[in-house]
């Protein structure tokens, strides 16, 4: 099942800077291991902040959570999730790319 999924951080301002670059750097690893795993199918950042978008993939929304959760930044981020159904233009779509 396909989900679309709108993440925003937000860091304590008082965060120091070593501490802040270790959870992004820790973040990016634990993205890229999603993205291995085939959990992240396709990801956008969106300028302006640390926010981005992207389609997920998981068996259910309880996964879909577990995977969420399992990122460093967790527990500084807010997400929007909507699931996703196939819509009958797909198909056509997937010929044209």
């Amino acid at each position: 099942m396909q989900f679309l999924v709108e993440i925003q951080i937000t860091l304590p301002p008082d965060m120091d800077g070593d501490g802040r670059a270790s959870l992004l750097a820790a973040e990016l690893a634990r993205g890229q291991e999603l993205v291995a795993a085939g959990a992240i199918v396709a990801i956008w950042r969106i300028p302006g902040g640390l926010r981005n978008v992207g389609v997920w993939e998981a068996a259910d929304a309880t996964e879909l959570h577990e995977l969420i959760s399992s990122l460093p930044l967790f527990r500084w981020l807010s997400a929007d999730v909507t699931a996703l159904a196939d819509h009958p233009l797909a198909a056509a779509l997937k010929l044209i790319r």
